[in-house]
């Protein structure tokens, strides 16, 4: 995992690609950081860069691999409170990083009935696992048709992809 965030944050820092400088645009373009980003089968995908996992009656939301590369090492994660109510597109809380500070999209709308205590004084599980101990929040989603309009795997890769090339 470290040699793959190291990878994927030189390959960035270096402004790497794996497309040729006079290729034509028909040439496939991506960026050699997409291949050390994972994406999960299993779980849906917003195009604001969050996860959701939807299990039973509770769905966990996090961000994507691909986001926190992009962001860089996670510092402070600021997440409401349990019993607050998300909407989908809406923030429900933001992620500072060593580069910035993003602001965190609901993928669907809901209740949180469960909050990742644990990223308060680990926010950098965020980066090292996030997809399974870097979860967000737990939501008791109101719409469950809502992750119908979310992207899955491939769809999602397919999205990264072409937002790196621009």
């Amino acid at each position: 995992m470290a040699l793959r965030m190291w990878a994927s944050s030189t390959a960035n820092a270096l402004k790497i690609s794996c497309r040729p400088k006079n290729a034509s645009s028909a040439f496939p373009s991506f960026y050699l950081s997409r291949y050390f980003s994972t994406v999960l089968d299993g779980l849906k995908y917003a195009e604001s860069h969050e996860w959701v996992k939807h299990e039973g009656s509770v769905a966990t939301v996090g961000i994507t691999d691909h986001a926190q590369d992009h962001l860089g090492e996670v510092v402070f994660v600021d997440l409401p409170e349990a019993g607050t109510s998300v909407t989908k597109g809406s923030g429900f809380g933001a992620v500072e990083s060593v580069k910035a500070t993003s602001d965190i999209n609901s993928p669907i709308s809901g209740e949180i009935v469960e909050v990742n205590s644990k990223l308060s004084e680990a926010p950098g599980l965020i980066n090292s696992s996030p997809y399974e101990d870097g979860w967000m929040i737990k939501v008791k989603p109101s719409d469950p048709s809502e992750l119908g309009s979310l992207l899955g795997p491939k769809e999602y890769t397919t999205f990264c992809e072409h937002e790196d090339a621009h």
